[in-house]
């Protein structure tokens, strides 16, 4: 039997098993439960939340011979022949690579033939943002006034992007990021199923990396198992993602926030002689930042160990949340800058060793600034009180 990637293994086959988006199949499944179902549909969200499987679900629930409660059956014929793919009645298309005007005027031609077995022809066009112009005022009319055997899915990633003439025909559904711990209950029915054995921590971990994308923790989740090791550690999550080790970033912040410059020296060799990528790193550093402004305002963090949580509390008790936020914007300028440059190490030791000027004196000199800039101020409004006086003075002699 081929190999199946995971994300592909376990979709969904019926609204029921869709995670995090429990609003939008519930309306979904009143309207086919009702006969209410809409001549398009529009499914916009992020990457990884559901929405091609949504489609591919809605359009097996409109065809159903043997509907449960707006659920597909996933037995009969109809439904196995659209899972299959060989039933012709629902076409798919991926709008990134057939995004002509010929493509949409195949489907104008099309949607005049009655289905073959089904009940509806349903075309489910996907990354429908990547249509030309062309294309879409091919497919306006269709869309606007299709025969009634006849739907349309649409699916995208950047909804503000289409015509409003398209958007103004369609039923739209806004698919929102899946949480952490939706995506934690989904990861743990996977794991069980396929015998992997993981630590919560590494679950937790695997789910914030996601971003709110089943199918990216399901990817991390394989990238993980190419070992033929099923047993998973948060230490080989962080190491095969290349997400550099605590300690570094902890100790290299550390010497930051002491304004230690030769500790920030020896930490960044430090880091280049392990090979870490640069961008890679500042980025996982502007994070681990983040954390820590967000553990000194809430108190709570919940992708760190013990050890790891006592050396972000230390951090937080020594600065502010505002140095906190000007070393994110420091480091996420440098971030930037390197990029354009050909000296990367360089600017990069450069760049942090500037960070550990003193925060005390900058904020001198902040105060020195405005305290100009208010002097400047008040003689400026007694010029222009000076002026307007003279004024009024000459119309009075006149």
């Amino acid at each position: 039997m081929a190999y199946s990637a995971l994300y592909r293994t376990f979709r969904p086959l019926t609204f029921r098993e869709m995670v995090g988006q429990e609003n939008i199949t519930k309306t979904i499944k009143n309207q086919i439960i009702s006969g209410r179902i809409g001549h398009a549909y529009l499914l916009s969200g992020g990457r990884g939340t559901g929405k091609t499987t949504t489609a591919k679900i809605l359009a097996r629930a409109m065809n159903c011979l043997n509907l449960k409660d707006g659920e597909p059956c996933n037995e009969c014929e109809i439904c196995k022949g659209i899972l299959s793919g060989s039933l012709t009645d629902v076409v798919e298309m991926d709008a990134a690579s057939n995004n002509s005007v010929e493509d949409i005027r195949a489907i104008r031609d099309e949607v005049n033939f009655l289905p073959t077995l089904a009940k509806y022809r349903v075309y489910i066009i996907d990354e429908v943002h990547m249509l030309s112009t062309g294309a879409f005022n091919a497919l306006l009319k269709t869309l606007e006034e299709p025969p009634e055997h006849v739907k349309f899915i649409l699916a995208t990633t950047e909804p503000q992007k289409l015509p409003a003439t398209i958007l103004s025909r369609c039923q739209r559904f806004d698919f929102k990021r899946i949480s952490v711990e939706d995506i934690i209950k989904r990861l743990k029915i996977v794991c069980e199923e396929s015998k992997i054995e993981i630590t919560e921590e590494a679950l937790r971990l695997v789910a914030n990396l996601s971003e709110g994308a089943m199918r990216d923790a399901l990817s991390i989740l394989e990238r993980c198992m190419q070992d033929g090791d099923n047993q998973i550690s948060i230490e080989k999550i962080r190491e095969l993602v290349g997400i550099p080790e605590i300690t570094y970033i902890h100790k290299l912040l550390r010497y930051i926030v002491q304004s230690n410059i030769e500790g920030v020296i020896e930490s960044t060799q430090e880091v280049l002689k392990e090979g870490k990528d640069i961008h890679n790193f500042l980025w996982e550093m502007i994070k681990y930042t983040k954390d820590i402004l967000i553990y000194k305002t809430t108190g709570k963090l919940e992708i760190y160990n013990k050890k790891e949580l006592e050396g972000i509390c230390e951090l937080a008790e020594k600065i502010e949340k505002e140095q906190l936020i000007k070393i994110i914007y420091e480091l996420s300028e440098l971030d930037n800058s390197i990029k354009w440059e050909e000296q990367k190490q360089v600017m990069f030791e450069v760049g942090l060793i500037k960070t550990c000027v003193n925060r005390e004196e900058n904020s001198e000199d902040l105060v020195k600034r405005v305290e100009k800039l208010e002097d400047k101020m008040k003689n400026t409004s007694f010029i222009v009180q000076t002026k307007t006086e003279e004024k009024q003075e000459n119309r009075q002699n006149t």
